[in-house]
């Protein structure tokens, strides 16, 4: 069943409200026009932005819990290419906030996206969630979009992405320590075995491919460890070599030259600062070159689509309950300046609590950032310098994993 997401808003920002109002009231009118004309269509300048939502797990004063007799997690899909961002459609599929925020992936046509869920409420008790190995294929040109199969991945399917060339998928297992390889003909996506990574409890968390499409690199939660695969067609191989940087490797992006990569850190969760690390794509076998300090459990990277900044989204201890030490009454998401293998930051905000992941709209200006609490999709303006927030979008349930098309 497609479920149209009219409660969906623009909250403006102070600065702006007179003019985020007006665009606010042409929102409105267009998600009645959405209802009474289902085969609305996407302008010719759009980018879609698809955001996984759990309504499962909620955080209550700092612990999560379960929510008993959820309604369905949710699928928001988001046109990032007008301003202020809008949402275009919504439909029912499975998600989690369990895993990395890139629990979600979109062809590079636009044609079609993928969204994991790595947990489910447990058949045999309600107050508990199990690993689940769901993997929806999602109709993005479908008018209202829809989704078109539900397949099978691995136990805790968690991080998916999609090869440059739209052929070829992967999705990493954390509860199993493998990776599923998926085929990809048009809107067909189709299983294609597993790579066992050596230890059921390494924790795959996400798998990104290069921009040639001949490797993909792989982190590992579970020991560590950041796994780098060969891909030749659709074989996809453990190549056995790896690379060890900070406390439980999780989210992970790989700039469109295919030069460096970054990928995030976990950490141990006790509020000590966490790092991120740098790779140096270009030696052989690829290798740690650089670690920064980011704060409070890195989340989420995203790259710009020109190569040039990512952003880094820190939960920065608002998932906490207030009594605790480490608990600060905001997340933070900042903006690192790429140069080669050097990061430099360069600008940072206060954001929502409980903070997920991130995307940059197509020209680098506009980024979306996850806050699970909240609910909603905080919208960011960036300038090169600073980082101002300049309006939110409502979704239903907590929104948990993001991407776009990544070229």
């Amino acid at each position: 069943m497609i479920i149209l997401n009219l409660r969906a808003s623009i909250v403006p920002g102070k600065a702006s409200s007179a003019l985020a109002f007006a665009r606010m009231s042409r929102v409105t009118g267009l998600a009645v026009a959405f209802v009474t004309l289902p085969l609305l269509s996407f302008s010719a300048a759009a980018q879609l932005a698809v955001s996984a939502n759990d309504n499962k797990l909620v955080n209550v004063g700092g612990t999560n819990q379960v929510v008993q007799n959820p309604p369905p997690d949710t699928v928001t899909i988001v046109d990032l290419g007008v301003s202020p961002p809008r949402v275009v459609g919504e439909v029912n599929a499975p998600a989690s906030v369990v895993g990395p925020p890139q629990s979600v992936a979109v062809a590079p046509d636009e044609s079609i996206a993928l969204v994991t869920a790595a947990t489910k409420i447990s058949p045999t008790d309600p107050k508990k969630t199990v690993p689940d190995n769901k993997l929806s294929v999602i109709d993005l040109k479908a008018k209202p979009p829809a989704v078109i199969a539900t397949l099978e991945a691995g136990a805790g399917a968690a991080g998916v992405s999609i090869n440059p060339a739209g052929t070829l998928a992967l999705v990493a297992n954390r509860a199993e320590g493998t990776v599923s390889i998926f085929t990809i003909s048009g809107k067909t996506v189709t299983a294609a075995g597993k790579i066992e990574l050596g230890d059921a409890k390494s924790g795959p968390s996400h798998a990104a491919f290069t921009p040639d499409g001949k490797r993909a690199i792989v982190t590992r939660d579970g020991d560590h460890k950041i796994s780098v695969l060969s891909v030749d067609g659709n074989k996809v191989e453990d190549t056995k070599k790896y690379m060890v940087g900070g406390i439980r490797p999780y989210s992970i992006e790989i700039s469109p030259r295919g030069d460096v990569a970054v990928s995030g850190n976990e950490g141990g969760g006790q509020g000590d600062a966490d790092v991120i690390n740098v790779v140096d794509l270009k030696m052989d076998p690829p290798r740690i070159v650089d670690t920064l300090s980011a704060g409070q459990i890195v989340e989420g990277v995203a790259m710009s689509r020109d190569g040039n900044y990512v952003a880094v989204t820190i939960q920065n201890g608002s998932q906490r309950p207030k009594t605790h030490q480490a608990f600060n009454d905001f997340g933070l998401v900042k903006i690192f300046r790429i140069s080669g293998t050097k990061l430099t930051q360069v600008a940072e905000a206060k954001v929502g609590h409980w903070g997920q992941g991130a995307v940059w709209s197509k020209d680098g200006k506009t980024l979306l950032v996850q806050s699970m609490i909240e609910k909603e999709l905080e919208v960011l303006s960036f300038d090169g310098k600073t980082l101002t927030k300049t309006g939110a979008i409502k979704v239903n349930g907590g929104p948990a994993g993001i991407r776009t098309a990544e070229r």
